[in-house]
């Protein structure tokens, strides 16, 4: 009975301590949208990404590199904004930034260089397979982590 109480307070506790964090703000409004969005890409560019290496990473090894790149990049972003701290935030920071780099780099490349993209990745032609959205979602996420960002400086 004691072990529950105990675990029940460091629960209580955790919990009062990220209400207090300045950085709880990222879990408010378009914060939560974002979270589940990035989880959702999370997911499907994992799967994709793990599907393309095993059945056919021979085809388009680059392509598909990129897409495992592209996974391991969705998969820090949404941990780093479920998270909600100074370093997560700077940390989702920076993933933002590669996500958007890699779409703007592979994007061309891909128009460019036609036949190292036999098959898309996920950030092919802009993100065009998947509705323009790894496009947007690192904008849409960085305006959100410097809104935070600027409401913490400013209090």
């Amino acid at each position: 009975m004691k072990k529950r109480e105990e675990i029940a307070a460091a629960k209580q506790e955790r919990a009062e301590k990220r209400s207090r964090s300045p950085y709880s703000a990222m879990h408010t409004g378009p914060g939560r949208a974002l979270t589940a969005v990035y989880g959702v890409f999370a997911l499907s560019a994992t799967a994709r990404a793990g599907y393309q290496v095993i059945r056919e990473f021979d085809v388009a090894p680059i392509a598909y590199s990129l897409s495992v790149l592209a996974a391991v990049i969705y998969i820090v972003a949404t941990v780093c904004l479920v998270i909600g701290n100074r370093v997560s935030h700077r940390i989702a920071i920076a993933a933002c930034l590669a996500e958007f780099l890699g779409v703007i780099i592979v994007g061309i490349l891909s128009f460019t260089h036609p036949e190292d993209f036999a098959k898309p990745s996920v950030w092919s032609s802009f993100g065009s397979g998947y509705g323009y959205i790894p496009l947007i979602l690192p904008l849409i996420g960085l305006w959100w982590l410097f809104l935070i960002g600027r409401r913490i400086r400013t209090s």
